[in-house]
């Protein structure tokens, strides 16, 4: 397997463009990102737990109930949610978009990101689904991406190759991800391309799956966005023995897929709002998958350990206190805690107490850009691991005049 360039454009057949269509009063930035298939792909979601739930994502769901897509449109600038015309204006941007792409407005993925419950309108869509259509290129992924980004500072792509049943395959990806990112699914934008051949339904199983134990695993605030899922695309165009059951191939493609989403996951992390640093919790020695998972969200999720970790401070009584907190069954005096990053890594806490260790060591450990929290729970053979970022002053700043 090895990273290629392309985004969702590196596997055969599929053609993607961004632009700006009016949404966004900045009219330097994109707003309107399509991705397309030559031809129809099996397609796998997984959505948004908020009960409040956007309109594109309703008739997402309905135009995906037969499993197949052949493409994804998005808008950024406005998540279309809380409007009384809001599956309206979805239905009609599938129509414009079908009419122009000469498909079936079922095979239309609808995305949409955002401020929420802010007036919305078909006529940027009108003005920029012929430009947006007209411009699919191969080399669109960049633009693409760029089209769905809200407050994030830097675009996500990645893709990457590898073989299945001698055939050679790629998967490519972007994302969007910021704020508003909490585990348990979904709680980013992430739109996913290969050419394997795999059916609709073992591709749910591979999405289902994958995302356990990455896109759940992620936060930056603590929030459950409302517009946000996971789509996945597969045209099998690479022409390898298609996937119905579980195996070899199976197990391949699972490999490739849990590795672009954990390249994503840790981007997304990165980038989230005001972080200045990716930090990744690391849990290992737990009795149960479901006690290492909660361990490792809980932690991740700590106010006081991410301020911690922005003032490069090695508290790790925050740790320990939110594993208390976190509802998981562990025996706190067996707990081991160490911090880790380029610059080494230090023990800083042993059977659930403190340790003698150099705060000036630690402190060169805790200022680099990626930090790990390594926890043994010393009780079994499960392990987990959660990301997430600092908590810093520009984070409220961000959010505090994010609609005006």
């Amino acid at each position: 397997m090895k990273i290629v360039t392309g985004g969702v454009c590196a596997a055969k057949g599929f053609y993607a463009n961004g632009v700006h269509c009016g949404i966004r009063k900045n009219r330097t930035k994109k707003d309107l990102a399509l991705i397309f298939s030559e031809v129809k792909a099996s397609a796998a979601a997984v959505y948004t737990t908020n009960l409040v739930k956007g309109a594109p994502l309703l008739v997402t769901k309905q135009h995906l109930e037969d499993g197949y897509a052949q493409a994804i449109i998005c808008n950024s600038g406005n998540a279309n949610t809380c409007n009384a015309n809001g599956i309206e204006i979805a239905e009609q941007t599938s129509d414009l978009l079908a009419k122009k792409l000469g498909i079936s407005n079922n095979d239309i993925v609808v995305a949409s990101t955002g401020v929420i419950g802010q007036p919305m309108n078909i006529s940027p869509f009108e003005i920029g689904i012929p430009t947006l259509a007209v411009g699919l290129n191969k080399e669109g992924s960049d633009a693409a991406a760029e089209g769905i980004m809200t407050t994030d500072t830097v675009k996500k792509e990645i893709a990457l190759e590898f073989e299945i049943g001698g055939k050679t395959c790629r998967i490519g990806g972007i994302a969007k991800g910021s704020g508003m990112i909490h585990p348990n699914m979904a709680t980013m934008l992430v739109f996913i391309t290969t050419d394997v051949k795999i059916s609709p339904k073992m591709l749910q199983n591979a999405l289902s799956s994958d995302i356990k134990n990455t896109f759940n695993m992620l936060s930056v605030d603590g929030d459950t966005s409302t517009n946000d899922m996971v789509v996945v695309l597969a045209n099998g165009m690479a022409d390898n023995d298609e996937i119905v059951s579980e195996g070899e191939d199976f197990k391949k493609f699972m490999k490739a897929l849990n590795t672009l989403t954990i390249s994503l996951c840790r981007e997304i992390a990165g980038d989230g709002e005001g972080a200045t640093k990716l930090l990744e919790c690391n849990v290992i020695g737990a009795d149960t998958d479901a006690n290492a998972k909660t361990v490792a969200k809980s932690v991740i999720c700590s106010s006081l350990l991410k301020a911690a970790m922005f003032g490069a401070d090695a508290n790790w009584g925050r740790v320990l206190c939110a594993i208390g907190y976190s509802g998981a069954d562990v025996d706190v005096n067996k707990i081991d805690v160490s911090f880790k990053s380029p610059k080494g890594e230090i023990l800083v806490c042993k059977d659930g107490a403190g340790v003698d260790f150099s705060e000036e060591i630690a402190k060169e450990i805790l200022l680099e850009k990626e930090i790990e929290i390594n926890i043994n729970l010393n009780s079994g053979s499960y392990g987990s691991t959660a990301w997430g970022c600092d908590l810093t002053y520009d984070y409220v700043k961000i959010n505090g005049d994010y609609r005006t």
